[in-house]
């Protein structure tokens, strides 16, 4: 059988590829394919079909019915207004129909590799491979590649090198997920080009579905932002996402439903004030990045998956050590007008009452303070053990944003002279902010970005942007993207403030479970402003719940919402917590929950200890029993909100986990263990 793709294994993955021929070429069957443990099951069909599709079952149950799959390329011929290629009626690119198969590999594989900015240190599984060979009408050829992991499936093509061509351009996908009748959906939409705060979105801030149905127009009529969750009724769960999504590819999305069918989408001309092409482009022989599909009969795959890093492999090796933790940010509550010398001042000596290793100074620090004076400022925090993060705009060009620095990040010349004065100045890391787009044209410059920082020591952090797509693993210096309707909306509208409950309750299941979640919360100030009294948009949550989002948000660097007049007027409880919080983590676990409603998740921390955060968006208290046999007998740290007062309440409980433990969460209120 003739090999279309030219195969380089990575020992990473821990691959031992034979490539088993599984049928002849002359006799073609499609064989299933089944996770290791079989109760996961991908079909592939091209019988008895113009279009090619899959399905996904999971212990016999219908996941996904048959969803269409392929890919149309530019292969030489010229585009017609449409989109589609002249000659498209004799196959030449199209490999989304008409498809004869030409051979399958199939193998078992296995994942293993160690983190440490994810929600868990040291991820090892195997999986089963599949690769269909196929052919189109004009004779080219093509691999759809499938692994299929207990819970996970991972997706891509394949294109190899023919003779007369060296690159290709992506037309558009005809990847889909056709879901049951009666799934409901935990969706958020891809918001219009060029609106917003001085027109930069879209930038993943927007609203999510709560048991939404699939047959609805999304709120602007593009679909939706990755990832989404889905709720096949009594069959169970599915997640998708997408992820190695580098400088050789753009962003993606999902269409509007049509017919209970999601379509892979490309971002929209508009993007970016219309620079860039829509349509990615990559050398051959090339791949495209995985699409991932992570299916549960419960919550606890959905949770605890790892799909979106298992596949892809570290682009560039970090130049420096990297110091993850704690931070205080004046802007979150203080505002533009905290941005100079005395504010930060105080701001780093809050930092180094708390123990903590950063400041993020945010915008408008190089028209405020200047340059000249930052690096007398750096030095002061330095002298307090305090590191610093600067922020930055990613551009000038393409939105309307007047905070400063701007237009530094855009000019690869420009950028390298400032990378190199940061280093100098013991700058430790960088927020970008204010993206604005998924072309091929923007992830690139995310790409230049952190690669360039990566050369002077700095870390990165995303604002305004897009959503990471196994990131932490692909660039070693990236620590977090907000990417979601995070903090900053809480100070601005009592409205968001009324959601944060439902809203926390829901990431840990959508947004936060395929990366790194900046989201700059944990208010100890009631009322968000800087007297802390008076009017502002007013907490509804309690400071129990505030500082157990800082276990249930996942991010190595946590940008806390704190302010100096805290140490005075917060509850001595949450303050001493926060003084040690951990921020990253060697093992997660899902224990119960319903997105939207309530959570349960126990993390350990690096330094071993076990913290079990339960959030309750709900208007009535909640009781659920939960294992928590992993912990061991013996005294905890219990955090708690007193049932008459809704004060925070700590003791110290001897746990017995010989039966589950009756875990009971107050109304917009939280509880915390920690061993």
């Amino acid at each position: 059988m003739k090999t279309f793709f030219k195969r380089t294994v990575i020992s990473s993955l821990m691959l031992s590829l034979t490539f088993a021929v599984a049928i002849a070429q002359d006799n073609p069957e499609i064989p299933d394919l089944k996770s290791p443990d079989g109760r996961l099951v991908v079909s592939f069909n091209l019988t008895g079909t113009e279009n090619p599709t899959y399905s996904v079952k999971y212990d016999g149950k219908q996941m996904l019915e048959d969803s269409p799959i392929g890919i149309m390329l530019d292969m030489g011929s010229k585009p017609t207004l449409e989109g589609l290629p002249q000659g498209r009626e004799a196959g030449n690119g199209d490999f989304t129909r008409n498809l004869k198969l030409a051979g399958v590999l199939t193998d078992q594989g296995k994942v293993d590799y160690t983190m440490d900015r994810i929600k868990t240190a040291h991820v090892s599984h195997e999986y089963t491979l599949g690769i269909f060979q196929l052919q189109n009408a004009a004779n080219q050829n093509i691999e759809f590649e499938f692994r299929v992991s207990n819970n996970d499936i991972a997706i891509r093509y394949n294109i190899p090198k023919p003779r007369q061509r060296a690159s290709t351009r992506v037309l558009f996908e005809n990847t889909g997920f056709r879901f049951p009748d009666g799934t409901t959906t935990f969706l958020t939409p891809q918001s219009d080009a060029m609106i917003g705060w001085q027109r930069s979105k879209p930038s993943y801030e927007e609203g999510y579905s709560n048991d939404g149905d699939m047959n609805v127009r999304s709120q602007y009529g593009h679909g939706y932002t990755f990832p989404g969750l889905f709720h096949v009724g009594q069959n169970g769960w599915v997640l998708l996402s997408e992820t190695g999504v580098s400088s050789s590819y753009c962003g993606s999305r999902l269409g509007d439903c049509q017919d209970n069918t999601y379509k892979i989408e490309f971002p929209m001309p508009d993007e970016n004030n219309g620079i860039g092409t829509v349509c990615p482009a990559f050398r051959l022989p090339g791949s495209t990045p995985w699409r991932t599909i992570t299916v549960g009969a419960d919550l606890k795959p959905i949770v605890e998956t790892t799909v979106m890093w298992d596949y892809v492999e570290p682009l560039y090796e970090a130049h420096h050590d990297f110091k993850y933790g704690r931070s205080t940010w004046s802007w979150i509550v203080w505002q533009d007008a905290s941005c100079n010398w005395d504010d930060q001042v105080k701001f780093i000596d809050l930092a180094s009452e708390m123990g903590w290793e950063y400041i993020l100074i945010d915008a408008g620090w190089d028209e405020n303070i200047g340059y000249e004076r930052m690096e007398e400022l750096i030095k002061y925090a330095n002298s307090k053990n305090v590191d610093v993060f600067l922020w930055y705009s990613s551009s000038g060009y393409w939105n309307d944003i007047v905070q400063s620095p701007i237009c530094k990040m855009d000019n690869s010349i420009i950028r390298k002279q400032e990378m190199a004065w940061l280093e100098k100045v013991g700058c430790k890391g960088i927020k970008v902010d204010f993206w604005g787009g998924d072309k091929q044209e923007t992830i690139r410059l995310y790409e230049e970005v952190l690669s360039d920082a990566n050369d002077h020591g700095i870390m990165c952090i995303f604002h305004g942007c897009t959503l990471p797509r196994g990131w932490e693993r692909m660039y070693p210096n990236y620590v977090g993207s907000e990417a979601v309707l995070a903090s900053e909306n809480m100070y601005f509208g009592q409205g968001a403030c009324d959601e944060e409950a439902f809203k926390a309750t829901l990431h840990p299941f959508v947004r936060n479970t395929v990366g790194c979640m900046e989201f700059g919360g944990c208010f100890m100030n009631r009322i968000l402003n800087k007297q802390n009294s008076g009017r502002g948009s007013q907490l509804k949550t309690t400071p129990i719940f505030q500082i157990a989002t800082e276990v249930i948000f996942q991010n190595p660097i946590q940008n806390i919402a704190i302010c100096p007049n805290n140490l005075e007027d917060a509850p001595k409880i949450c303050m001493d917590w926060l003084r040690d919080a951990p921020t990253t983590w060697t093992e997660t676990r899902f224990l119960d929950g319903y997105p939207g409603k309530y959570v349960i998740l126990a993390r350990k921390s690096t330094d071993g200890r076990w913290f079990v955060a339960g959030l309750n968006a709900t208007k009535e208290p909640i009781k659920a029993k939960v294992d928590l046999s992993f912990l061991g007998d013996g005294e905890v740290q219990f955090y708690t909100d007193d049932k008459k007062t809704m004060e925070p309440a700590l003791s110290t409980l001897k746990l017995k986990t010989k039966k589950p433990y009756q875990f009971e969460m107050q109304p917009s209120g939280a509880t915390m263990i920690m061993k």
